[in-house]
Formats: structure tokens, C-alpha cells, sequence
């Protein structure tokens, strides 16, 4: 049996905000994601810069 449409997603941000683990808001949620994004990025730029530098070099 297929499921609904309304328990594969949500409409808004409020809907995910009473099913969050750990007992977060969705800010804190969407705070680190966006850190953890940003340091990844930081990691893959830091990694071609640095096969970059052992290549030419």
C-alpha cells in the first residue's frame, strides 16, 4: 500500500519543526547545516588548492 502524500512531506517548515531529533528548532537546524556546508566547502577548496601547489611545485 502506497502512503499519503501528507506523511512523505511536509508543507512547511513549522510541519518538520515537532519532529526534529535531539529536541532542536528548525533555526538551529538550518544554523548548522549551513556550517556544516561551509566547512566542507572549506575542506574540498583547501584539498584541490593543495594538490594544486603539489603538482606545480
Amino acid at each position: 500500500m502506497v502512503p499519503s502524500a501528507l506523511t512523505l512531506a511536509y508543507s512547511t517548515a513549522g510541519d518538520a519543526a515537532n519532529s526534529l531529533l535531539f529536541g532542536w528548532d528548525i533555526a538551529d537546524l538550518q544554523r548548522w547545516a549551513l556550517i556544516y556546508l561551509g566547512a566542507s566547502s572549506l575542506a574540498f577548496v583547501l584539498v584541490w588548492v593543495v594538490g594544486y601547489l603539489r603538482r606545480s611545485g
